[in-house]
């Protein structure tokens, strides 16, 4: 796996609605969320193979997803509600997966959910049918900074008992996030892709690094490593 130089720190609030058709939503659930996510590109004849009958990759030939095929998401879900605003389950989890930009068998743009490690035992097989337990699930966050000047650090650690393993380190220079209009992303499972969510995200976003719109590079230190 080739390590990606986009990241991006999100800030995220989502609404998620099982779809078994468009016209057939049923809210599940509500959330507040801190995400890190990698851009990753992958060989896509390892990728391919993934995806489920009649599905296909969807990579952007320009703009700050160029080059993209998938993509590892960090989250910490600071809240988690039901529809009717209490706490759902835990009320919070800590969790990663992986997911590629496609075209689903109707030319409609989607992400394909590839697999992800939670803590939460519950949340196995998960929405997707395809998470594994966590065995280690460690959410790291510290901030230090002088006037205005703000440096973040972050260590993500995941792994299962079967080994599989994803884990981010990085520090970087905190500046000003832009917040984008609430979207509706369609996610289907790997596995099944009778299996779908449609999440609901209205986000508030920071890259803190990307070769192709080439905004200032605040990353100070950086490391990620996976094993799936």
């Amino acid at each position: 796996m080739r390590r990606s130089s986009r990241i991006a720190a999100i800030a995220a609030g989502a609404f998620l609605l099982s779809a078994a058709t468009i016209k057939a939503q049923t809210v599940v659930e509500t959330s507040s969320e801190i995400r890190f996510q990698l851009d990753l590109h992958v060989p896509d004849a390892a990728l391919t193979p993934l995806l489920p009958s009649g599905f296909t990759l969807n990579v952007a030939a320009q703009g700050p997803a160029k080059d993209c095929n998938l993509r590892a998401i960090f989250v910490d879900r600071l809240t988690i509600n039901g529809p009717d605003g209490k706490p759902a389950g835990k009320g919070s989890n800590r969790l990663v997966y992986l997911a590629a930009p496609v075209k689903d068998p109707s030319g409609a743009n989607a992400q394909v959910v590839i697999g992800g490690l939670t803590a939460d035992a519950a949340d196995v097989p998960g929405p997707f049918g395809n998470y594994l337990a966590a065995t280690t699930a460690t959410a790291r966050r510290s901030v230090s900074g002088e006037g205005t000047a703000v440096t973040e650090t972050q260590d993500w650690v995941f792994q299962a008992a079967s080994g599989e393993h994803l884990e981010l380190h990085i520090t970087f220079e905190r500046g000003v996030s832009n917040r984008g209009a609430a979207s509706d992303t369609k996610f289907y499972s790997s596995k099944d892709p009778s299996k779908v969510q449609i999440s609901k995200q209205e986000q508030v976003l920071e890259i803190l690094r990307n070769p192709t719109t080439n905004p200032p590079d605040k990353v100070k230190a950086f490391s990620f490593k996976g094993s799936v």
